[in-house]
């Protein structure tokens, strides 16, 4: 073969053997590698394991090599993986997310080959599932894998998966499997999902939801990119309403993705798929198995998935022909991104739609303000659903003036709240206490000298959570025994907790209302996303009386005997000086109450409140939302902050505080790139969490006009200094949190 290059083709699509092609890895070398084509040539987009080092790593084929690399001692790629080859609509949506969140192209194609065992050749494998027989002795190995399948539902493990779930040997296994209790199959790695049938009949819709859904229906069969944004309110019927839009992008033969912001919420959703589609959809996210992982990745790209649930990072799977994405409670906060790559998935959901000619769908009863925006400027199209599903009515609202109250130290559950409960219980309907803080305490204080238990790598107060015997670091996740004595003063039986946490809550129901059910609901209170689940469903169901919840519960659930709400601190979100204070207490208030009455009886909603006539509890208990948002936005614009203005977070990170500063310091001078497009930097400033997992964090704030080109300035700013090798800098485009 001839030692020199074979002439580049920018738009060449197919490969021959020896052409040079660049490579992009999921390695952080900042720059793609030229290979020469393997034996057979490739496709643009190939996945492929390349030789980098002594090692072999994963890569993508993203287009003619450079050629400025002595061609004789290019390397060949070794191998073509045995998947489609990256479509190009989504290569170019990670160019183009990764440009906006200035995030480099190795991070970026990191999230779209998040799947295990993409290199394995096909073969034959042994699965595991549930059998049909008891074992006739249980021992406590036994347990954990049969509760680990039943945990997992009809999901199928490999024998190392199962193992390692139940934390058991591989020789418990098949000895179940000897005696029926678990059954192993042989499979071909890798099927297509069963198919949804979109022709099967929907629930009977009211005039205005058949008149949404004609509207969403329309957007689909058109072909062409739309965003909606279909604001309801809660149990207003928004699920099923979309839902038709999933069966018209069925019916024309292309690929919806729903996400959803909490694991928990899938369960009930797929029950829903399944009676409307007579299957289940593709799973995608941290509560299914690896196995099904790599099959929801593999049978996308292969159009074998018709219908996908998940969570955020589902948006950077290879769907061979998207057409529709909705993104269901879209103001959540859980699709912003906080770590790695900083990214908000209902924005990015938008820019892949445009991309692949798709319809986005964006479903909330109290949308975020930038869609709001959005759909008041036209960009966006709007339906509203303004009635709540079949008989059921919105509660009432009311607020218990907490100012003329009196409560001993160690309660919070007013008289006012507490007999609307005991009445509620009495005629066996259900109430929900709800406290936006997890844990037992936010603070532990020692009585005599004042010192606050606070985290020995943050710096941030330990939470206590009783149940678990332990204080927790909701920063980092460190976690201690509950001391006996002062850390500070060494005075015992001291330490005091402070304030109210949802199991604080629960242990004051349990005392108020000793012969009730009662059920605590937080997401760190179960041990796995399936165990939340199966309590979620038994509420559902009328297993408790009492439900004691964090903001997990305001998520879409929904309980058909609750009637009542009860929100112990409705003035808890309104402190900081958070930008988005205001619009998210607004946002989570009406969500929680919105859990009451969605069935025949009317519910109620009560907020204890030491504020009742700050505009936003006045703006809630009032139900005008347009007029909320409509004020909200005049101050927001007057300021000229998101969405009519740019912000962008520069966070420092350095175990020497010194030399984080210094370096802050250093930006903030170099603002020159900053004030030719008018921007202001703010900082450096210590973080509000100023020390995490034993990290010092500055952070500095850029401010810039709404059209203002903020990434090219933002990236001639950074590319004045060099970053020292022990200092951490992270640009948060579009910043949704300011700790």
């Amino acid at each position: 073969m001839s030692e020199n290059p074979p002439i580049r083709d920018d738009a060449q699509e197919f490969f021959d053997e020896g052409q040079l092609v660049g490579v992009w890895t999921t390695q952080p070398l900042g720059r793609r590698l030229d290979y020469k084509g393997p034996e057979g040539g490739c496709w643009i987009g190939a996945f492929v394991e390349v030789p980098l080092g002594p090692r072999k790593v994963m890569g993508v084929v993203w287009g003619p090599g450079k050629g400025d690399w002595d061609y004789a001692k290019t390397r060949k790629v070794i191998r073509v993986l045995d998947v489609p080859p990256m479509r190009a609509e989504l290569r170019e949506f990670l160019e183009k997310a990764g440009a906006y969140t200035l995030t480099d192209m190795e991070s970026m194609l990191r999230l779209g080959v998040r799947a295990p065992g993409l290199g394995d050749p096909p073969s034959m494998r042994k699965i595991y599932r549930k059998g049909e027989v008891e074992p006739d002795r249980m021992t406590e190995a036994r347990g954990r894998i049969l509760d680990a399948l039943d945990e997992y539902g009809d999901l199928s493990f490999t024998l190392k998966e199962l193992s390692e779930t139940a934390g058991v040997t591989s020789s418990v296994v098949k000895g179940l499997v000897k005696l029926g209790a678990v059954s192993e199959q042989d499979t071909p790695r890798d099927l297509p999902f069963a198919r949804l049938d979109p022709s099967l009949p929907g629930k009977e819709l009211a005039p205005d939801q058949a008149e949404a859904a004609e509207q969403l229906k329309a957007g689909v069969r058109s072909g062409a990119y739309g965003t909606t944004l279909l604001r309801g309110v809660t149990g207003s019927g928004k699920t099923e309403v979309y839902l038709e839009a999933v069966a018209e992008c069925l019916r024309k033969g292309r690929q919806a993705l729903v996400l959803l912001p909490e694991i928990a919420l899938t369960a009930e959703f797929l029950t829903r798929v399944l009676e409307r589609f007579g299957a289940k959809p593709a799973e995608w996210h941290s509560g299914v198995t690896m196995t099904e992982r790599r099959r929801t990745w593999k049978m996308v790209g292969q159009g074998g998935a018709q219908l996908v649930v998940g969570a955020r990072s589902a948006l950077f799977l290879p769907f061979r022909e998207l057409g529709l994405i909705v993104v269901d409670e879209e103001h959540d906060t859980s699709y912003k991104q906080e770590d790695g790559v900083l990214y908000n998935a209902r924005d990015m959901t938008v820019l892949r739609a445009s991309i692949c000619s798709a319809q986005v769908i964006l479903a909330s009863a109290t949308p975020s303000l930038e869609s709001w925006a959005n759909a008041e400027a036209g960009k966006y199209t709007r339906i509203d659903l303004t009635s709540r599903y079949g008989d059921a009515v919105m509660p009432d609202m009311r607020a218990i003036d907490m100012r003329g109250v009196k409560l001993a130290g160690n309660r919070w559950i007013s008289p006012v709240l507490k007999a609307e409960v005991e009445a509620r219980v009495a005629s066996g309907e259900q109430a929900l206490l709800f406290i936006n803080r997890r844990g037992y305490a936010p603070v532990t204080i020692c009585r005599a000298c004042g010192h606050q238990i606070g985290c020995d790598h943050c710096d941030a107060r330990m939470v206590e959570h009783r149940f678990q015997k332990r204080l927790v670091c909701h920063q980092c996740g460190e976690s201690k025994a509950l001391h006996e004595i002062c850390p500070s003063c060494e005075a015992e039986d001291s330490l005091a907790a402070v304030g109210p946490g949802v199991e604080r809550l629960a242990e004051e129901a349990a005392e108020l209302f000793p012969e009730a059910r009662i059920s605590t609901l937080s997401s760190d209170m179960y041990g796995s996303a399936r165990a939340l689940k199966a309590e979620i469903v038994g509420i559902a169901e009328g297993a408790a009386d009492i439900i004691i919840g964090t903001q997990l519960v305001a998520k879409g659930h929904n309980f058909p005997l609750l009637t009542l709400v009860g929100v112990i601190d409705a003035d808890l979100g309104l402190q900081g000086s958070d930008l988005r204070a205001a619009e998210r207490t607004f946002q989570l208030m009406r969500q929680v109450a919105g859990r009451s009455g969605r069935s025949e009886k009317k519910g109620t909603a009560l907020m204890q409140t030491y504020q009742p006539e700050h505009p936003v509890i006045r703006a809630i208990l009032a139900g005008d939302e347009n007029a909320f948002w409509t004020a909200e936005a005049g101050e927001r614009r007057m300021a000229g902050v998101p969405p009519y203005g740019r912000l962008a977070g520069i966070i420092l990170s350095s175990t020497d505080l010194q030399e984080v500063f210094d370096f802050g310091g250093e930006l903030a001078r170099l603002d020159g790139p900053l004030r030719q497009i008018d921007a202001q930097v703010f900082g450096p400033a210590p973080a509000p969490i100023a020390r995490v997992r034993g990290r010092h964090r500055v952070r500095l704030l850029v401010k810039a006009d709404k059209n203002a080109p903020l990434q090219r300035a933002l990236k001639a700013w950074i590319k004045q200094v060099k970053v020292p090798t022990h200092l951490r800098l992270s640009i948060d485009i579009d910043p949704q949190s300011f700790y």
